[in-house]
């Protein structure tokens, strides 16, 4: 399963839902806003390490580089393009958006 989280984690509560139901195997996909919980020393940063042992995390990296994030992502999360983005959904059975 792939989690598509959109929002920040400083606006809602959207990546610590992903998180509780995420299971071992399953990738998390940041995007938007939700890239923010990418950034090294955030307050979702400890979280995401901790789930890198059983997700695979990823962000979108135009996302990220429009915010000028691009050297404050942390350990543990691929940053993809917009066609590694396709290939996530399309490789996944199911997807579930994260608002």
């Amino acid at each position: 399963m792939l989690h598509i989280v959109t929002k920040s984690p400083y606006e809602k509560n959207a990546l610590d839902s992903c998180l509780r139901v995420a299971q071992a195997g399953n990738a998390v996909l940041l995007i938007e806003d939700g890239v923010y919980a990418a950034v090294r020393g955030g307050n979702a940063a400890e979280k995401l390490q901790k789930a890198a042992a059983s997700l695979k995390l990823y962000a979108l990296a135009p996302d990220i580089e429009a915010r000028g994030m691009k050297e404050r992502v942390i350990d543990g999360v691929t940053l993809v393009d917009y066609a590694g983005f396709v290939e996530l959904v399309t490789s996944h059975p199911t997807n579930q958006s994260w608002l």
